[in-house]
């Protein structure tokens, strides 16, 4: 398959990974705190703006268009796998987490600490998959459009991810200082700390 070929099916697997997101979000528990509405909106539009960046031929304008990698297709097809694995360890978590997801900073009703599965190296993988997953489609892309996407994206996860360690603390204290020893922020930990 060609560099375009590639793109086209990675914006349809992106496609059928957003339909399912969306799907599985209506099988949750009810919301013990809240969060502003604002945040929710500002994190949506970063979604828009990065997959806009990723897929759209019109963000191709000045330096955005120009290639940050040669255009080989070894490099095509390993960005390709890393997308696909990234959405893969991100579909994993969400399923894992099972009714305690949320797309905000929330608590559920009689919230557990999940601390297994991809938890068990990672606080938050679906961050980690979402973001190798577009870091993999950059690499398709090949242009600097796909690393200003795959910048625009990080500091969102890494404030959410901030975020949600911060409640989790107040919630689980103890039990979550354990995790946090034993799983990485959004690189998984292979040891824990001591």
């Amino acid at each position: 398959m060609s560099q375009a070929q590639l793109l086209h099916v990675l914006g349809w697997i992106w496609a059928v990974f957003g339909v399912y997101w969306i799907a599985a979000a209506r099988h949750r528990k009810a919301e013990q705190t809240g969060e502003l509405s604002l945040y929710r909106l500002i994190r949506i539009l970063l979604l828009v703006v990065t997959f806009a960046l990723l897929f759209s031929p019109r963000a191709r304008v000045g330096p955005l268009g120009r290639r940050f990698l040669p255009q080989l297709p070894i490099i095509a097809y390993i960005g390709f796998a890393l997308a696909i694995a990234g959405m893969g360890i991100a579909v994993w978590a969400r399923i894992h987490l099972r009714q305690y997801w949320s797309d905000k900073v929330v608590l559920k009703v009689d919230h557990q600490l999940i601390s297994s599965g991809p938890y068990a190296r990672m606080r938050h993988p679906i961050y980690s998959g979402v973001l190798l997953g577009v870091a993999g489609t950059a690499l398709v892309v090949g242009e600097w459009r796909g690393v200003v996407a795959f910048f625009l994206l990080l500091p969102n996860y890494a404030v959410k991810a901030k975020r949600e360690d911060k409640i989790l603390a107040g919630a689980f204290a103890e039990d979550f200082a354990d995790h946090k020893r034993r799983a990485g922020f959004l690189l998984p930990r292979l040891y824990p700390k001591k």
